[in-house]
């Protein structure tokens, strides 16, 4: 039995719908529906054939409960699809039922329909990556000045700001928005070319035929079959692959900084969203859990695609099997886990002043870094890092602040002014550059979305 209770969850509701059952058939039909059209325009087939051939195409007259039993026996879901087509197209016209699927193979309709459903799929992806990276942007600029400790191996290191934090994410998922625009060249183009992919049986038009079909359903001629190359399908895993990662990766950022002795941000609250069925006071990092499990799931299907890219001579034993089910499913996690970012970031909950009580824990601590600089400058690199790890040591021992130590240590004051050692306590000061990487960012993004604004 199938199961669907997890899908609202784990899922996009837009994808989800792309991979279904019935835009799978529906995909492959208009495959078979464009194929009529171009064979009918080159003159291959009589165009009243392919008017016939076309008005049959819809899922909805397809008995799926058969095709799916005798797929078990075919070996694919095309064949039982096209002994179908074949007697829906004869109750109304004897003669054109003898054109359908005229010169083509089970893998040109089966490639071609995924295809499409690709293009479908890259247009709901475009349209949530949009909304998040207009998400970021907007954390950029709000926060582009609220200090944060910056942690390395989970401990603190240097202040950042939250804003230069979301800029980060944001220019990751830019990069991506980037792959996916030249994917598209790349993937989106026709798969026909018959049964040893060389469309011997169309003669002297197969070419003309192979052109008319592209036009029609608007997709790319390549120039030779790829019945067995499966590098396309096999970027196209990837492509979602580094895309649930760096999800992930923000998915565990957000979750990090959700937990209680943390409490820098929270995911948007609302009814039954977060909770615990025993403890009542609870708020969970539910939709990153969510993101999470996608970056976790996704890279063992993507190692099936690139396993399955190793395929015998011109048709695939199993290897072209194996990616039937596994590319919907990772486009599926996904978009699962690009929807759910997309509702946690939009509604962040930034908690500005525990940030910035957080970075106090450390007792100055974290401008350690800055004040070994500005003494390297007088005495060395070596011998000031030296003095500030010794001094920092000693405010831990001593449980005082490191301003503190260090205005009692002549080795530093003879060096650093007052006024100049408390500028290098400023946590806002300390961020200037990042400053300057936060307007990089956002420039790439306006120049990527200009509508956005």
């Amino acid at each position: 039995m199938a199961m669907s209770l997890l899908d609202p969850l784990f899922t996009s509701g837009a994808v989800r719908a792309v991979f279904s059952d019935e835009q799978r058939l529906q995909r492959m039909l208009d495959f078979e529906a464009a194929l009529a059209k171009a064979c009918a325009h080159v003159g291959v087939i009589p165009a009243a054939a392919a008017a016939a051939i076309a008005g049959r195409c819809r899922w909805e007259l397809f008995d799926r409960a058969a095709l799916a039993e005798e797929a078990t026996r075919a070996g694919n879901l095309a064949i039982p699809m096209v002994k179908q087509l074949t007697r829906l197209v004869r109750e109304t016209d004897s003669a054109a039922a003898g054109y359908v699927h005229w010169g083509a193979t089970s893998q040109d309709a089966i490639d071609t329909g995924l295809v499409l459903q690709l293009r479908d799929e890259f247009a709901a992806i475009e349209a949530d990556m949009s909304d998040l990276c207009r998400s970021l942007a907007l954390l950029a600029i709000e926060y582009r000045n609220a200090p944060v400790a910056g942690r390395t191996f989970l401990q603190h290191a240097v202040p950042v700001t939250f804003g230069w934090k979301a800029a980060g994410w944001l220019d990751a998922l830019l990069r991506h928005n980037t792959r996916l625009a030249e994917l598209k060249r790349r993937v989106l183009v026709l798969q026909f070319g018959g049964a040893a992919g060389t469309l011997v049986s169309l003669g002297d038009r197969a070419l003309q035929v192979s052109a008319a079909l592209a036009e029609e359903l608007a997709l790319t001629l390549p120039s030779t079959s790829w019945h067995t190359n499966r590098d396309r399908v096999a970027e196209a895993a990837c492509f979602h692959g580094l895309l649930a990662g760096t999800l992930g990766k923000i998915a565990r950022d957000l979750s990090l900084a959700m937990q209680t002795e943390v409490a820098e941000v929270f995911e948007p609250f609302g009814e039954g969203r977060g909770g615990s069925s025993s403890m009542p006071h609870k708020r969970n990092p539910v939709m990153a859990a969510v993101v999470i499990s996608a970056a976790l799931r996704v890279p063992g299907l993507v190692s099936t695609m690139l396993n399955s890219m190793v395929q015998e001579h011109e048709r695939g034993l199993g290897g072209w099997h194996a990616e039937w089910e596994t590319l919907p499913e990772i486009c599926i996690v996904t978009g699962g886990a690009l929807r759910r970012m997309v509702e946690a970031v939009s509604s962040l909950e930034v908690i500005t002043d525990k940030m910035r009580s957080n970075l106090g824990i450390s007792s100055g601590l974290v401008h350690a870094e800055a004040i070994s600089m500005a003494l390297a400058e007088k005495i060395g690199r070596e011998e000031a890092h030296a003095l500030i790890e010794q001094a920092s040591r000693r405010a831990l021992e001593q449980g005082e602040h490191l301003l503190h130590v260090l205005g009692n240590t002549p080795q530093v004051m003879r060096y650093i002014d007052r006024q100049h050692l408390e500028t290098l306590f400023n946590s806002e000061q300390s961020c200037s550059a990042a400053q300057e990487m936060i307007d990089g960012v956002l420039a790439a993004y306006r120049a990527q979305f200009p509508e956005k604004g």
